[in-house]
């Protein structure tokens, strides 16, 4: 079984900076897919960003140069840091591990961006 553990959410305003972590525990190994979503009210839940085990890296167009996805292995932590923040990011944003063809996911985090 893996836990994921979602942190670092709150309220910023646009413009600023806020960095998400997401850690895991239990049967981990180093070959996942780690992946952040989001779901804002009333939209469905999109792909952020996601990194491989091996450190490759893709992003949403909506967040590319903004956002930047970095996993610490030793840690069993992936990061989001998240930098000028819009109001349109607001939204729970969850962590994903996709690991021998299973999905796991944390409970989420919200951030708020104000106007």
């Amino acid at each position: 079984q893996v836990q994921l553990v979602e942190s670092g959410g709150g309220l910023v305003q646009a413009g600023g900076s806020l960095r998400l972590s997401c850690a895991a525990s239990g049967r981990i190994f180093s070959i996942n897919v780690m992946a952040w979503y989001r779901q804002a009210p009333g939209k469905q839940r999109e792909l952020v960003a996601q990194i491989t085990s091996g450190g490759g890296t893709s992003y949403a167009d909506s967040v590319r140069g903004r956002f930047t996805i970095s996993r610490d292995n030793a840690k069993n932590t992936v990061y989001l840091q998240m930098n000028s923040l819009k109001s349109e990011d607001t939204a729970d944003y969850y962590c994903r591990m996709a690991r021998d063809g299973t999905i796991y996911w944390g409970q989420g985090t919200q951030v708020t961006v104000s106007s």
